[in-house]
């Protein structure tokens, strides 16, 4: 008989932007509480489900209200007659894109699971490999295949399909079905009687799916069923060091230096973006694009480099996505929306990238309104605009035009121009000018007036 237990250890988690942050939570020393819930598979292998400790109150209303969290952390121990065979602990979330019968592009982030199951999970042997079995309740299936080979092993394949059938989780989803997500993963050799260990984030960007692993502790094929101690840390975990060089010089006497001035950010460079259907364009974008950051005080600029970024995206009736990624942006999405009054906007941003000092920064805004002009036209604002998505994160674009909707022969249309741009702003310096000579004039003409009643007093009979 062989036997599983599955964990969901506690955790903390905290809404970001729109996204979610998540860590992990630190035990409350002394406290033992525990709930579980056990029941027995069809193939005979007993699965529990266990919460270990978390600071204060958090824990009570963790087992009180299990479906109300706002993150998700996983843990699997598979176990045959010589102990465990299989160990997993890890953090995952996806965010779907899929289409909507209003022919709009909704967007999910499925980390908050209600039903999680193991079924299908097995520790292999020498002939099968190991595999992770996870379902979602009805919404994600997700399964992990593992290959041994001599003195490791590695990830065969990771294979995730999602259901549009479950309305709960995909609301006013168009079509109806389970839909595979297919993965291209380069191959990493993990050595045996070794647990391998990743906190940093892991990102899989496909064109509607992005998936997210983070705090992965693994060790498929344990031997002599005790999970091995030593580590086989992935090269995301490891700090890049620089050993500085020893120059021999004689010290001079000390002297003052002035701190030199920050060094401004330059315009960044400006691309040229389009989306095509079929084989006709259908999105039009032109604009230099300053991402700028401020996380924990810290901020980061970030130019976009149009020559090292890529772009994707679709086109709907009612909304177009124009997606921009490269080797630290894993995607940035603009979104645009149909008015009723004929018009188009930007009404939604998301963006995921990493900062300078490796972590990343996940953010998403699907309520904003932005470059509004008619159908039929292009929008441009030559001028420095600044789009703020969050309280965190804001866009400064630079000689912008955009038509994401009625293209005609791949060209913009007639443009219409953004209030910075307008020729009539001359009129406000003019105007404040001519108010001014107006009233210099008039203090001029009751100066004149006051002197010459002034002399009327002192005229001879």
């Amino acid at each position: 008989m062989t036997g599983a237990e599955a964990a969901t250890p506690g955790f903390g988690g905290a809404v970001v932007g729109g996204h979610l942050g998540f860590r992990f939570p630190r035990v409350c020393e002394g406290v033992l509480w525990r709930c579980r819930s056990g029941r027995r598979l069809p193939c005979g292998i007993r699965m529990r489900f266990r919460l270990t400790p978390v600071s204060g109150a958090g824990l009570v209303l963790f087992c009180l209200l299990l479906g109300a969290v706002q993150s998700y952390a996983l843990q699997l121990n598979l176990t045959d007659s010589k102990g465990t065979c299989l160990f997993a602990k890890w953090e995952m979330n996806f965010t779907i894109s899929y289409e909507t019968t209003n022919r709009t592009v909704k967007t999910v982030t499925i980390s908050e699971p209600p039903n999680v199951t193991y079924n299908g999970s097995s520790c292999g042997d020498d002939r099968n490999g190991t595999k992770i079995v996870v379902q979602f309740g009805s919404a994600i299936s997700w399964k992990v295949n593992f290959t041994k080979e001599a003195s490791y092993y590695f990830i065969d394949s990771i294979l995730l399909s999602y259901n549009t059938s479950d309305s709960t989780t995909f609301p006013g989803a168009a079509d109806k079905g389970s839909v595979p997500v297919n993965n291209s993963l380069q191959e990493v050799k993990f050595p045996l009687n070794n647990i391998y260990r990743c906190n940093s984030l892991l990102i899989f960007d496909t064109d509607s799916v992005v998936q997210r692993y983070w705090h992965i502790h693994l060790q498929a094929f344990v031997e002599n069923g005790t999970v091995s101690k030593k580590e086989h840390v992935c090269e995301e975990d490891i700090p890049v060091t620089t050993v500085a060089p020893i120059i021999h010089t004689t010290v001079p006497s000390p002297t003052t230096t002035p701190t030199p001035a920050p060094t401004p950010t330059p315009t960044p460079k400006v691309g040229n973006y389009n989306v095509t259907n079929g084989n006709a364009t259908c999105l039009l974008a032109t604009m230099g694009l300053q991402l700028n950051i401020t996380e924990e005080k810290v901020p980061f600029i970030f130019n976009i480099n149009p020559a090292t970024t890529d772009f994707t995206g679709k086109c709907l009736p009612q909304t177009a996505q124009l997606r921009l990624n490269s080797s630290q942006i894993k995607y940035l999405d603009f979104i645009f929306a149909v008015k009723s009054q004929n018009r188009f906007y930007l009404k939604e941003v998301n963006v995921s990238m990493y900062l300078a000092n490796g972590s990343a920064f996940s953010v998403s805004n699907n309520n904003l309104s932005f470059w509004d002009a008619p159908l039929g036209s292009s929008y441009m604002c030559n001028k420095e605009q600044i789009v703020s998505v969050s309280r965190t994160f804001q866009i400064n674009t630079f000689n912008l035009k955009v038509q994401p909707f009625n293209v005609t022969e791949g060209k913009y249309s007639t443009a219409e121009e953004c209030a910075a741009d307008s020729d009539l702003n001359f009129l406000i310096p003019v105007a404040v000018g001519v108010a001014l000579g107006f009233l210099i004039i008039a203090v001029f003409i009751s100066y004149m007036i006051g002197r010459r009643k002034s002399r009327t007093g002192y005229q001879s009979v």
